[in-house]
């Protein structure tokens, strides 16, 4: 016995995989899936539940401080036909526009699930603003990344789109977006994120590399978001909010007033109005 874990190989004094995780094999990306989100739907449907599209703008918010707001606030109403199992939507008027808002999708596999499913259920433009933490310089936090481009550190993308460093954001959405987010409560900053399903294996080498590759920022969803919107032809755009320093300070997490939210919404209708046919107030 060695103590060398099984599928790996020693190589400049560190462990390499050895190639045969099913994660790199077995994939068709130009295949059909044989399990589409609208079967599910179909299916919870049967429940009882009205087929009533959801709105054409869907927010994900994995913390879920934008669907609690909207929820004690009074300021939204829970959609009745969301068919999405262990997620509730909650629509809210943004400035004349409709908005759908989906909490708690957090990480890449639930994140993906959920796009699926809002696509299926009529939305048309899927923004994700999710927590991040700050591993590169970057102006006085809290702030506002778009992710242009996404380190794809985790493995529902390789479901999606071949192997490959990065996952982007479509140019032609980013092109929209240059003139969105002058005049905000916080900064929008366009950079690059790092994209791990590991939270809590966030090590000093892990970091660095990610550093070093470009990434300004540590979060859960958005390489595999782009993915999905690549391999699928949805517009998603995915923002971090950057409220900390990768957790270690007893405040960092503090995103500003009311956690946040109204920064968060102001962000989501700048998005939204310069990618879609939205008001302009």
């Amino acid at each position: 016995m060695t103590g060398r874990p099984r599928g790996a190989v020693e190589s400049s004094g560190s462990l390499e995989p050895t190639g045969d995780t099913p994660l790199l094999h077995g994939k068709d990306y130009p295949a059909a899936s044989l399990f589409e989100p609208a079967n599910l739907l179909r299916e919870a449907r049967c429940q009882r539940l009205p087929d009533v599209p959801v709105p054409a703008v869907a927010l994900l918010d994995p913390d879920g401080d934008i669907g609690r707001h909207l929820a004690s606030s009074g300021t939204g109403h829970r959609h009745p036909g969301w068919a999405c199992y262990h997620t509730e939507m909650w629509t809210t008027d943004l400035g004349g526009l409709d908005i759908g808002v989906v909490g708690m999708a957090v990480g890449a596999p639930f994140a993906v699930l959920v796009a699926e499913q809002l696509a299926a259920s009529g939305a048309d433009l899927i923004i994700s603003i999710t927590s991040a933490g700050q591993i590169a310089d970057l102006p006085d936090l809290p702030c506002f990344v778009l992710i242009e481009q996404a380190l794809r550190d985790e493995g529902t993308s390789l479901h999606y789109q071949p192997p490959a460093r990065w996952s982007h954001l479509d140019p032609l959405l980013a092109d929209g977006l240059r003139t969105a987010f002058h005049g905000l409560e916080q900064p929008v900053v366009p950079a690059a994120s790092w994209t791990t399903d590991a939270p809590y294996r966030e090590t000093a080498t892990a970091v660095s590399r990610a550093r070093a590759a470009g990434a300004v920022c540590g979060e859960l969803e958005s390489a595999d978001l782009y993915a999905y919107a690549a391999a699928r032809r949805q517009p998603v755009v995915c923002l971090a909010h950057v409220t900390n320093t990768m957790a270690v300070a007893g405040d960092d997490f503090d995103k500003g007033p009311d956690d946040g939210v109204t920064a968060s919404l102001g962000v989501a209708h700048a998005v939204a109005r310069h990618l879609t046919a939205a008001p302009a107030s």
